[in-house]
């Protein structure tokens, strides 16, 4: 494929992106190649091959092969400013890896207290463990973040939005301010993906992508990924590298596919979800919707200022009711699975209890959430499953 300078829309970078013709060798989709063992013709030139930057040059299994490097490349290529992206098993593992590039024994991470939950269990965990610091502030303090951040603050972790209750922060007013004062941030951007929110170009120095989700797109992969700032990959890549981190070639060939329709399928995520959510906001049943495209949803207008999308994944609040009647509505549901994880083509509902997952915030909802991934069945359907649901719940109220 020639390359030019020429912009590119959405659904042309998801599709080229990272083709390179070292790595797809003439063939459409780059090929698995899977390999521990790289042989060498001579003692010389394995010595010559362990003297040398082995990024993106065959050297070890561990150190990857084109399969894993096109995905990488093709991440980046989203990124608009980006150095580099390194590739994990899971989301997880890419939380951690990125947070122990940049901490060390004695420092302190600000972590939002809507973060995912094992984001937070790191915190308390792991790091804590290790002698670092982890305080949860609320996602809408924006540029009050300064009153925060003591002397040992070294890293400040933004997800938005929030998980569970979808929070949208200020990202511009806390990239600010730790820029002002030489820290990092990071920002788990799985929910809106480089397409809706180019987090490196909003001065973000690492963005975290649980790829399981809208990358993969099929629910059939576990991954994760760090996208790098200019000045932030060689650390990451590094780190990485000493903690053994590899995600496998056929997980990355799996990813690299469901990369090319993710624009497309992006489209009808958001216009399903957000069918969904105003026909929810108009139920007796239901007291709120927690839909970052919604005004209801806290950070709106961050959201409108920020964002060129919505995703399909959002939750609502019941109009009373307790753990039983929500089970009923759920346990009933014809399209929608039961189940962790969301982004891939099928619609999920989960009972979720954000106060478990809370530390500086308390919530007074009227009745219990349910979160929604809405995905790419027909969304009369969904409406109707939904309707009968919401039905189950009233009858015993």
């Amino acid at each position: 494929m020639k390359k030019t300078d020429a912009p590119k829309g959405d659904s042309t970078r998801v599709v080229t992106a990272g083709r390179r013709k070292e790595w797809t060798q003439g063939i459409v989709n780059t090929p698995v190649w899977r390999a521990s063992t790289i042989l060498y013709d001579s003692v010389v030139d394995l010595r010559e091959a362990g003297g040398r930057d082995t990024h993106h040059r065959l050297f070890y299994g561990r150190k990857g092969t084109p399969t894993q490097w096109s995905l990488a490349d093709a991440l980046t290529e989203l990124e608009p400013g980006a150095e580099g992206t390194f590739l994990y098993p899971s989301g997880v593992a890419a939380i951690a890896a990125a947070l122990l590039s940049v901490l060390s024994p004695g420092d302190e991470l600000l972590l939002p207290d809507s973060a995912y939950d094992p984001t937070r269990a790191m915190g308390m965990g792991l790091l804590k463990r290790m002698g670092i610091t982890t305080r949860f502030y609320d996602p809408m303090i924006g540029a009050g973040i300064a009153d925060v951040i003591t002397d040992a603050t070294r890293a400040i972790l933004l997800e938005s939005p929030g998980s569970l209750t979808f929070e949208v922060q200020d990202i511009p007013a806390i990239v600010a301010v730790a820029k002002a004062r030489g820290i990092t941030t990071l920002l788990d951007n799985t929910w809106a993906t480089p397409l809706f929110f180019p987090a490196i170009a909003h001065g973000i120095d690492l963005t975290i992508l649980a790829c399981t989700k809208y990358i993969v797109g099929h629910s059939d992969v576990m991954l994760g990924s760090v996208t790098a700032a200019p000045g932030h990959f060689a650390r990451l890549r590094d780190t990485s590298f000493q903690l053994g981190q590899i995600a496998s070639p056929d997980d990355s060939w799996l990813a690299s596919r469901g990369l090319r329709t993710m624009a497309i399928r992006l489209k009808q995520h958001q216009a399903s979800a957000l069918e969904i959510a105003h026909w929810l906001e108009q139920q007796p049943e239901v007291a709120t919707v927690l839909h970052p495209a919604l005004p209801s949803c806290p950070g709106h207008a961050h959201f409108l200022r920020d964002f060129t999308g919505s995703s399909g994944l959002f939750s609502f609040v019941l109009n009373g009711g307790g753990e039983a009647d929500r089970a009923r509505l759920i346990d009933g549901l014809e399209h929608f699975g039961i189940g962790y994880s969301w982004g891939g083509f099928e619609s999920l509902a989960l009972p979720v209890d954000p106060q478990r997952h809370r530390s500086v915030m308390r919530r007074a909802d009227a009745g219990p959430l349910v979160r929604l991934q809405i995905g790419l069945e027909d969304p009369a359907d969904l409406i109707a499953d939904l309707a009968a649901g919401l039905a189950r719940f009233s009858a015993q109220q």
